[in-house]
C-alpha cells in the first residue's frame, strides 16, 4: 500500500476527533452579552440591557438569580435577587426588569450621580439538570459614562434672574390692571349714582310742581265764591234801595 493510500486512514481519526471536540465545545456554550459603552446626563436614568444562553438542561426548579456588580469584574455587588440585596449607595434607585424563566432583561439606575459613572457586571446563576450549579457573568461589562445635566434641566442662578425678571413684570402688568380695573368700577358707581338721581330729581320736581299746582287751585276756588258772594249781596242791597 502506498504512502497516497496511507494518508488519508493517517488523518481521519484526527479529524474524527477535532470535530468531537468541536462539536462538544459548541454544546458547552454560554455567554452574557451587554453592550459595552452607555451613557446618561446627570440626574437622568439608564437602562443597562443583558441577555445570556446556555447549553444545559435546567433542573425543574432552576432557581435562577441575577446579580449586578461595579467597577470591576470581582467588584462589589450592587444588586441581588435572591436573597434581595441593594447596596446603600443605590437605595431606591435600581429597578431589574426581568423575571424567571427568561434570559434578557434590563436593570434600570434612576438619579443618576456622578459617583454612579463606573463598569457594571451582570451575572446569572441557576441549577442543571445533571451538571449542577452553574454561574457566570459579564466580562468587559458595560462602561458607563455620566455626562453633565441639560441646560433645559439645569436650576441656576440665570434661570432664576430671568424667571425674577418675569415675575416683577407680570406684579407690574397685574397692578396696572388692578389700578384701571378700580377706575372703571369708581366710573360705573359714578354713572349709576348719576343715571339714578336723574329720574329723582325730575320726579321731585315734577311732584312739588303738582303740589304748587293744588295749592294755587285750593286759594283760587275761595276767592271766586267769595267775590260771588258778595255780588250777590250787592244786588240784594240794591233791590232793597
Amino acid at each position: 500500500m502506498g504512502l497516497p493510500l496511507l494518508l488519508p486512514l493517517l488523518l481521519l481519526p484526527a479529524s474524527l476527533q477535532a470535530g468531537h471536540r468541536a462539536q462538544r465545545n459548541s454544546q458547552q456554550h454560554y455567554e452574557m452579552k451587554q453592550p459595552r459603552d452607555l451613557s446618561a446626563p446627570e440626574g437622568g436614568s439608564i437602562l443597562i440591557p443583558f441577555s445570556f444562553s446556555h447549553p444545559w438542561e435546567l433542573a425543574k426548579v432552576p432557581n435562577m438569580r441575577i446579580s449586578w456588580r461595579w467597577k470591576q469584574f470581582h467588584g462589589e455587588f450592587i444588586y441581588n435577587t435572591s436573597p434581595l440585596f441593594t447596596h446603600k449607595n443605590f437605595k431606591n434607585r435600581l429597578i431589574l426588569n426581568w423575571k424567571e424563566p427568561e434570559k434578557n432583561g434590563s436593570l434600570r439606575i434612576s438619579n443618576l450621580r456622578r459617583e454612579d459613572e463606573s463598569a457594571y457586571f451582570c451575572q446569572v446563576e441557576l441549577d442543571t439538570l445533571r451538571d449542577g450549579n452553574k454561574k457566570w457573568q459579564s466580562i468587559e461589562g458595560t462602561k458607563l459614562t455620566i455626562t453633565p445635566r441639560s441646560k433645559t434641566t439645569t436650576w441656576g442662578p440665570t434661570t432664576t434672574t430671568t424667571r425674577a425678571g418675569l415675575g416683577g413684570s407680570e406684579g407690574k402688568k397685574s397692578s396696572k390692571l388692578w389700578s384701571l380695573t378700580m377706575e372703571a368700577i369708581v366710573g360705573l358707581a359714578l354713572a349709576s349714582v348719576v343715571l339714578l338721581k336723574i329720574p329723582i330729581m325730575g320726579l321731585t320736581v315734577y311732584l312739588g310742581w303738582k303740589r304748587s299746582k293744588g295749592v294755587q287751585t285750593e286759594a283760587r276756588t275761595p276767592a271766586r265764591e267769595s267775590f260771588k258772594h258778595m255780588e250777590e249781596n250787592y244786588e240784594n242791597i240794591g233791590n232793597k234801595g
